[in-house]
């Protein structure tokens, strides 16, 4: 099979924190993306770019924009989920995988109100944000193919920890999906994150870009 077919590289994206030349990856053609998020309010530096996603969103409040930063070409596998010994595969899969900065826990969010700390919470987050990942979802869609679909399950954080509501793929279905999905998916993972993002909206945005 073709791998790496499509660009490389998210138009306008900041490489200014590139990792792959220090941790390699497969080579994949993409077909999943998982999304993340970071439950932080700036661009990590994931423990020197060991456990970074192919690309991070970070909202600019001022701009009402995402400004994205990435770390691994979309068809080279990263490093933020986790796998384990004799299961299924998970970063190496054909998944490009994406963090967004801010939080899907509700006790974050009130503490982080509380101190009027700027974030995102991305279970109720703004338009202009859901619109941005969708903007980059359509470009996945046209450029890599992958799917605009994924799991009907999204609950909320904690519930979505482990497998609180259900919503874990299991190994077989792993292996078949094509789409998006979230870290709560992922089988092997525990991580609940991105929590019950207006995964419809999301969708929804998407589709309606890729046909412009």
């Amino acid at each position: 099979m073709s791998t790496r077919t499509g660009p490389q590289h998210y138009p306008g994206a900041n490489r200014d924190h590139w990792y792959q030349d220090d941790f390699g990856g497969d080579r994949m053609e993409v077909n999943v993306v998982v999304l993340h998020t970071t439950e932080g309010r700036s661009l990590p530096d994931y423990q020197g770019g060991a456990v970074a996603p192919n690309l991070t969103a970070v909202p600019d409040f001022a701009a009402r924009k995402l400004k994205w930063y990435q770390h691994f070409d979309i068809d080279i596998s990263s490093r933020a989920l986790m796998n384990k010994r004799g299961g299924v595969e998970t970063n190496t899969l054909n998944v490009c995988q994406v963090e967004l900065v801010g939080t899907c826990d509700p006790e974050t969010h009130t503490k982080w109100a509380a101190r009027d700390q700027a974030h995102i919470y991305w279970p109720k987050a703004p338009e202009w944000a859901l619109r941005a990942v969708a903007a980059y979802l359509a470009w996945m869609n046209i450029h890599h193919d992958v799917p605009l679909r994924g799991p009907a399950l999204w609950p909320a954080y904690p519930k979505s920890s482990g497998n609180g509501g259900g919503q874990r793929m299991s190994g077989a279905r792993w292996n078949a999906f094509k789409g998006v999905c979230g870290h709560m998916h992922v089988p092997e993972n525990t991580h609940g994150d991105p929590g019950a993002i207006d995964f419809e909206a999301l969708i929804g945005f998407a589709k309606s870009a890729a046909q412009d």
